[in-house]
């Protein structure tokens, strides 16, 4: 019979494992913190000067050639990794490769000398023990945290770094350390982060398969009609006239999607509710809340803008200044030993307290 692993999110619920210490805050307080510690790069500006050779370790094992090339080149564009590859000056085991070659523990990687332009670095600090995120769950291949709202959970699109970044210079960049998923940045909750890539590709894998259960905590706008109900609406991306990225519903060009919405508790104005994703398409909730004309409370993208800026000043009781969407609950088998996995993460503090208002307010 397989293990269960359930926890609640709080602090010392860790498994037995790491109840004695994260290695993950272990390794954070032996880092000075007011170090700065620059991005890295396997390539200098100047590039390589002579053939490099280099053994894959447990870090790349089974991961692309292309893959690892575009990580270890860091700066080198994409179009010329590809080309030094088709014309055979990347070796595996001194045999010619493809782009699609996977890599193994031991094999060894030629890789020819290399120009590169100059490649700015950014400061990316480490985060500090008192602003490490609530460590869910660690074993050898998983790290689930309680990402905060706020925290980007990767760099791109204007933002200089995020979460992944943060933890893997916290951690040591030498480790391996790979989002199985991402919430959005204004999004709280529970996110797993693989240690292995063993673990990375069969979450994958499971997420494709439908085989991981994700499950949201959030706060609409409107008297929500049903207890239960299904949302099935196709949703397209694009990018608006700034560049920004958005989503719709499209019936011609949309990917299909599929959330569960349930009904929690009405309280008049707004309606708490628990959401199932059975797909994970970008920005899903939040549009499909929209869609049925019942808009997340806090949302700056599809949301009611008059409305949230007076819950903001104290509407609902309270003032509250974020988007109520919390990544509350995961449940799946562990990638790697099979013991099934129930991750909860409670409501942050801001949220419970305002949930906490409107059951005071609607008993008066």
């Amino acid at each position: 019979m397989d293990k269960k692993v359930v926890t609640n999110g709080k602090k010392g619920s860790r498994p037995s494992k790491t109840r004695k210490g994260s290695e993950v805050l272990a390794r954070i307080r032996q880092k000075p913190e007011t170090k700065r510690v620059e991005k890295s790069s396997a390539v200098s500006s100047e590039g390589l000067s002579k053939v490099q050779k280099v053994s894959i370790t447990d870090k790349n094992d089974g991961q692309r050639l292309d893959n690892f090339l575009i990580s270890f080149l860091k700066g080198v564009p994409k179009s010329h990794i590809y080309r030094i590859v088709r014309a055979g000056e990347v070796r595996i085991n001194k045999g010619r490769a493809k782009v699609d070659t996977k890599l193994s523990l031991g094999d060894e990687v030629r890789i020819p000398p290399i120009r590169l332009g100059e490649e700015p670095k950014h400061y990316v600090p480490p985060i500090t023990p008192s602003a490490m995120p609530n460590i869910l769950y660690e074993d050898d291949h998983l790290l689930i945290v309680d990402k905060p709202a706020g925290m980007a959970c990767h760099g791109g699109s204007g933002i200089s770094y995020g979460l992944i970044e943060r933890m893997r210079i916290s951690l040591g960049e030498d480790k391996f350390l790979e989002l199985a998923h991402r919430l959005d940045r204004d999004t709280s909750g529970a996110i797993i982060l693989a240690k292995t890539r063993k673990a990375l590709v069969r979450l994958h894998e499971m997420m494709r398969e439908g085989e991981v259960k994700k499950f949201y905590l959030t706060l609409v706008k409107g008297d929500w009609v049903n207890d239960r109900q299904h949302v099935k609406l196709p949703l397209h991306k694009f990018l608006t006239s700034s560049g920004e990225r958005r989503v719709r519903v499209d019936e011609e060009e949309g990917l299909p999607s599929h959330s569960i919405f349930t009904l929690i508790e009405r309280f008049g104005l707004v309606s708490f509710l628990e959401v199932e994703l059975k797909t994970g398409r970008t920005h899903q909730i939040r549009v499909h809340a929209q869609a049925n004309g019942f808009p997340l409370v806090g949302d700056d993208k599809y949301g009611d803008f008059d409305f949230n800026e007076q819950v903001e000043k104290g509407l609902l009781g309270i003032p509250f200044k974020r988007m109520f969407l919390h990544s509350h609950k995961i449940e799946f088998n562990h990638p790697v030993n099979g013991n099934k996995m129930i991750i909860e993460c409670p409501l942050p503090k801001e949220c419970s307290q305002l949930i906490q208002t409107l059951r005071k307010n609607e008993n008066r």
